[in-house]
């Protein structure tokens, strides 16, 4: 018996290969599900709304632009604070500058302090001293040294009207330091005199002469010996001398009695 080829019999629903795969590719991309298509709509557009918000309170915060000079304006008018400042300091600098001077220091002399209302005393006052000695305002200065008076110093007291004292006291050193009892007697007595107040007594140092005449001051305003002793020694500290120390327990005020002392601390 012969068998029979039977042939495919082309289905109506089937399509070629080929045609099919043209299909596939020029078809679109199927759909998403229409829940999670609608999520993310809704996201970009809360996102939209956010970002044309905050844009909105940056144009709200950012201040107003400053009205444009009118080019009329008086030139005159005053600059701001911090301008104004800068052209005082310049102006200030301008005139130091061209004075060339600088507010002088008030410098005291070594060992300087106030004796009493009116008397002062210190060492030898320099020429960074003579500032701080004008504004005492003295009337007299009580110099206690056998040496000339410097002629820097004498121009000074020359051209306030101020008086010049000169007692020269030796100031060797012990065992051969002599006091001469006269000089001091006389020294107290300018001390004394209120005319000549204010009054500056100075030595070399301000410790030995000059503490040997405040010593005596002291006897006539009726300190004790020891009071007298201590402020001596807190002006001559390790130089303290014996010898000065004796001579202000033996100096003899009887004679000085009758000068009024119409001063005191």
């Amino acid at each position: 018996m012969h068998s029979r080829v039977t042939k495919p019999v082309a289905s109506p629903f089937l399509f070629p290969q080929s045609k099919l795969d043209k299909s596939r590719s020029s078809s679109p991309a199927p759909s998403l599900h229409p829940v999670r298509q609608s999520m993310r709509q809704e996201a970009a557009t809360s996102s939209l709304v956010l970002t044309q918000d905050a844009g909105s309170r940056k144009g709200h915060l950012r201040p107003p632009p400053l009205p444009e000079e009118d080019e009329d304006e008086d030139t005159d008018a005053m600059p701001p604070p911090s301008c104004t400042t800068t052209i005082l300091l310049r102006r200030e600098g301008e005139q130091v500058a061209t004075d060339g001077e600088e507010p002088p220091q008030l410098v005291p002399p070594l060992n300087f302090a106030m004796v009493d209302h009116g008397v002062y005393r210190s060492g030898f006052p320099d020429a960074s001293n003579l500032p701080f000695l004008e504004s005492l305002r003295l009337r007299s200065v009580l110099y206690l040294c056998p040496e000339p008076y410097p002629e820097a110093n004498q121009a000074f007291l020359r051209a306030r009207g101020i008086r010049l004292f000169q007692f020269g006291i030796d100031g060797s050193k012990e065992p051969f330091v002599n006091i001469p009892e006269d000089r001091i007697r006389e020294a107290l007595k300018v001390v004394l005199d209120t005319r000549n107040h204010p009054v500056l007594i100075h030595c070399k140092r301000g410790k030995h002469r000059t503490g040997c005449v405040v010593g005596c001051l002291r006897k006539l305003q009726r300190w004790c010996l020891t009071s007298i002793f201590d402020e001596y020694q807190r002006f001559a500290a390790a130089k303290a001398r014996v010898s000065d120390l004796r001579f202000m327990e033996l100096f003899d005020i009887s004679t000085l009695k009758h000068l009024p002392v119409s001063f005191s601390c």
